[in-house]
């Protein structure tokens, strides 16, 4: 098989076209591109400069769900993402095919990500490499119950078999639900800094405050669907008083409960002591 017709790049975005125009020329395979219901041209832009995108242009922004949706539309065996404003370097989207191939149990590698002009590591990436979980022996790379989805490599089997970015959790944060049903289901995650991705952040970006209130909100929301109530109760606790952003999170939460109740699914005592272990508590 050709790079080609094993991958493809699914990139979410949503009023950022002068970033995307200036990024999707860097993919080396071919591009999915979600459109978020962007109102600053980006759909008609995208077309006339790089026709051999396949443009999904969705009527309403559906958050990291429209992810999902690029996936189904890929096809491919396996899937990178990207952002609008980030890209794989050259060279590294067959090395980490390559990589996935040779380990048939890792549903997401995710890569070394170097941020801005001065390629500075992510501090993400620190913690992912010294990841307390340590390396599995069928794995690649340090153990992980996350990742960065701009930095992320997906097996698409894995991906769709747990149901991929859901409709209740949106952008920020969205990560984590989709890690921990794949440790769930078995699946392997795993950090591999052989590999690099480039993150330049676009100037189009949220503010810090109402971002962190993203992050409560999925944060929340996830620990909802997933993890016992008295966990609930913690994350609920920490959400109050980390300040405004963390009670604007929980008033944000307030409207997908109902969903994310109906979508309530413990994970598993290992899953739960390997959250422990990175909270650097017990892992029994």
């Amino acid at each position: 098989m050709t790079l080609a017709s094993d991958l493809t790049v699914v990139v979410a975005s949503q009023n950022r076209r002068v970033d995307l125009l200036a990024s999707l020329p860097r993919h080396e395979a071919p591009v999915v591109l979600v459109d978020n219901a962007s109102t600053d041209g980006t759909v008609d832009a995208v077309r006339a400069a790089h026709p051999a995108v396949d443009v999904l242009a969705l009527p309403r922004n559906e958050g990291a769900h429209g992810r999902t949706r690029g996936v189904a539309r890929a096809g491919t065996p396996f899937v990178a993402f990207a952002d609008d404003d980030s890209w794989w370097a050259p060279g590294d989207l067959a090395r980490a095919v390559g990589i996935m191939r040779a380990h048939p149990r890792l549903a997401v590698l995710n890569a070394r990500i170097l941020v801005g002009p001065e390629e500075r590591l992510d501090p993400v990436c620190a913690e992912m490499a010294g990841s307390p979980l340590g390396t599995a022996p069928d794995l690649p790379g340090p153990s992980l119950l996350g990742f960065v989805a701009c930095g992320a490599l997906m097996r698409t089997d894995a991906f769709e078999a747990v149901g991929g970015f859901d409709t209740v959790i949106r952008f920020p944060g969205e990560e984590e639900r989709l890690a921990l049903d794949l440790a769930t289901a078995g699946w392997g995650l795993a950090y591999v800094d052989s590999v690099t991705v480039h993150h330049h952040p676009s100037t189009r970006r949220q503010q810090p405050g109402r971002r962190q209130a993203g992050i409560w909100r999925s944060r929340l929301l996830t620990a909802v669907m997933r993890l016992p109530a008295r966990d609930v109760v913690a994350v609920l606790r920490a959400a109050g008083r980390s300040g405004r952003p963390g009670r604007e999170g929980i008033l944000r939460a307030l409207p997908g409960l109902p969903a994310a109740l109906r979508r309530r699914r413990p994970v598993p005592q290992r899953v739960r002591a390997d959250l422990r272990i990175l909270a650097g508590g017990s892992g029994g």
